[in-house]
């Protein structure tokens, strides 16, 4: 099996999953988990995705606000990425993710209506969401592999390592 790259987008309640290989530099999505109440939660169940994908590194996704700034959002998976990285032993590269989740949807497409054409049931809902954590995922590491690859990107390409003191990055 060849080394993997595991694009991450976190969120309050999901972690969207997306794998790409190395050598092809694809991006794809893989799955949606639910988080855990803790940090050592997080870790076991990407500790699973990791050994069964053959993950070499991580690529986190940095909810940057749209000016740029770097807010409580940001802050929060920044520590959550550097936990995981030290939990799994693994590289963390924070990738900008401004509008990924946007992007997921519109190439998604809406999401479906009911089953007599009616409010989308919570079911529904919820699977759709997954969905898109998925997409935004996969969108985050393309861009990543994108630009380390020096392809140009409509999409914002601030991408940057993860460091063990966030402040010497300012």
């Amino acid at each position: 099996m060849t080394a993997r790259i595991l694009g991450v987008d976190l969120g309050t309640r999901r972690i969207g999953l997306a794998v790409a290989d190395v050598e092809i530099g694809i991006a794809r999505p893989l799955a949606t988990l639910n988080r855990g109440a803790s940090h050592d939660e997080d870790a076991a169940a990407l500790s699973r995705a990791c050994g069964e994908q053959a993950v070499v590194e991580l690529v986190v996704g940095l909810p940057v606000e749209a000016r740029g700034n770097e807010g409580e959002m940001a802050a929060s998976a920044r520590e959550w990425a550097a936990a995981m990285g030290g939990r799994l032993g693994l590289p963390v590269a924070l990738r900008d993710e401004r509008l990924s989740s946007f992007e997921a949807e519109r190439r998604l497409g809406r999401m479906p209506r009911g089953r007599s054409g009616g409010a989308p049931s919570r079911t529904q809902r919820n699977a759709y969401r997954a969905r898109i954590d998925r997409e935004a995922a996969s969108i985050i590491l393309q861009d990543e592999l994108d630009a380390r690859r020096g392809v140009t990107s409509v999409r914002p390409s601030a991408s940057d390592r993860l460091q063990s003191d966030p402040q010497e990055e300012q």
